[in-house]
């Protein structure tokens, strides 16, 4: 399987925003941005075709284009700074990100796609590796490495966690792309306001020499994207909503959704939640309540099944950790575009033996009520209780019972197109890995098809892998 240690360094530069930062001097870090400290900065790139022009014409059109990107983002280009009193502050002070172009000439698309497993040489594609998001105070909050293939290019992106959670680096990331692309104007604004419920005077006190990573690191895994079309998905939503209430309810919206949302003459052909022609707010928001979403039932099927391929007692508690965005959450909402961190956790637990025994809609039931209590009253409460006691993020699985989802596959992951096609492919590297972290990714072809990015000891990934329960609904990427 191809090595990490094959990629070599061609060159390595410091890229400056091409207009100096102006309108935004510091950007104090939140009750969100605050705690991901300790966590590893974000490494997530995109693999495409070679362009049809040189490489050294390559480079020069994405090192202008990322300067361009940064005078949008002038905060990416700065670095941390803790002021006397605590605080830990952006200070927009344009000394650059890292600019690295490498070469991995032996390795081709097929080389690095067709294995089962994920190889080792996308952890080469990333710069920063281990590196702690609390060492944005002396290092810079953005790297991008281009790496040449034998007849492709892999562009990856790693970015400083306590500065961008996944929205706001694909919001960045999209944005270079569209730069690249010939855009010269850019179509996601982001909002760098810091007067929300998220800004806080609460101080996170840190250790002489800044916090420590909060997992090992040094265990053996194994990773491996598993895709799930529509179809499949679907067949899981089903399930997960098959009890007499569930069922009746599903087959209730889907009438609604297939026949009385016709809208004749502004005028609705029936009345479940039209009122002349406009959906009902309240009809809406409690059917959202009570149906089970399709994300949802895929987690659960996962809970249980790597709950199995662990081989738990049956007395051991277990937790699906899933992040949250909470910009439509709060009240007042944040701008779709809020720069920054703006996500919770949400903790489910069950004990193993009863998420086994019960069917699968016993575990989607639980992901499901969690995240709909996830409203306003339930963030404030969550930004209350961490001012109490300001604390970083405990990222890992210390007790060999949990799963932590990430990222999203909502994420406009395949919109970076950098001018000559859409990714091939979406990728991770080394960050922020552990037995039963999970990221979801939409599936390249789109149409509600996910893919998600896998990472587990080599044991329970070969029990996963032997589940019949689970594997059924996986199917080959196209």
């Amino acid at each position: 399987m191809p090595s990490s240690s094959n990629t070599s360094i061609v060159s390595r530069c410091t890229i400056y925003p091409d207009q100096k930062s102006s309108t935004i001097k510091a950007l104090k870090l939140s009750v969100s941005d605050l705690p991901m400290l300790s966590c590893q900065y974000i490494q997530k790139g995109v693999l495409l075709t070679f362009p049809p022009y040189s490489i050294n014409d390559l480079i020069t059109f994405l090192k202008h284009s990322l300067s361009v990107s940064l005078s949008h983002f002038p905060a990416l280009a700065g670095r941390l700074q803790t002021d006397p009193t605590g605080h830990v502050h952006i200070v927009c002070n344009d000394a650059g990100v890292d600019f690295i172009q490498a070469k991995a000439r032996h390795l081709s698309i097929h080389t690095i796609l067709s294995p089962t497993h994920v190889p080792e040489c996308f952890k080469g594609f990333f710069a920063m590796d281990k590196t702690l998001s609390y060492s944005g105070h002396s290092k810079p909050l953005v790297a991008v490495q281009v790496t040449e293939l034998k007849d492709g290019i892999f562009i990856g992106c790693t970015v400083n966690h306590a500065v961008t959670d996944g929205t706001s680096f694909w919001n960045f990331f999209n944005t270079f792309a569209e730069i690249c692309k010939g855009s010269k104007k850019i179509s996601k604004s982001p909002d760098f306001s810091r007067n929300t419920m998220l800004n806080s005077p609460a101080v996170l006190k840190f250790p002489p020499g800044g916090p420590k990573v909060t997992f090992s690191g040094d265990e053996p895994l194994r990773e491996r994207i598993f895709h799930f079309s529509r179809d499949a998905i679907l067949k899981l939503k089903l399930r997960a909503n098959n009890s007499n209430f569930r069922s009746n309810s599903a087959e209730i919206f889907g009438k609604q959704s297939n026949d009385s949302w016709k809208i004749v003459n502004g005028e609705s052909n029936g009345n479940n939640g039209l009122s002349n022609g406009k959906v009902d707010p309240l009809f809406l928001k409690n059917n959202e309540t009570a149906e089970i979403s399709s994300f949802q039932s895929l987690c659960a099927q996962l809970w249980r099944s790597v709950t199995r391929a662990r081989k738990l007692s049956p007395s051991k508690m277990t937790t699906f950790r899933m992040a949250v965005n909470c910009r439509h959450r709060l009240e007042p909402r944040l701008d779709p575009y809020y720069f920054g961190n703006a996500i919770q956790s949400i903790p489910t637990v069950a004990l193993a033996g009863k998420l086994l025994s019960k069917d699968l809609s016993f575990g989607a039931d639980l992901l499901h009520k969690n995240v709909v209590a996830h409203g306003d009253g339930t963030v404030r409460k969550g930004i209350a209780n961490w001012e109490k006691e300001p604390r970083l993020f405990p990222l890992g699985n210390l007790d060999g019972a949990s799963i932590t989802m990430g990222s999203s596959p909502r994420f406009p992951m395949y919109d970076n197109d950098f001018g000559w096609g859409r990714p091939l492919a979406v990728r991770s590297g080394r960050a922020n890995k552990f037995d039963g972290k999970i990221s979801a990714f939409p599936g390249r072809d789109g149409k509600g098809s996910v893919d998600l990015e896998v990472v587990l000891s080599p044991d329970t990934m070969t029990g996963l892998e032997n589940d019949d329960e689970f594997m059924q609904y996986v199917s080959e990427i196209v």
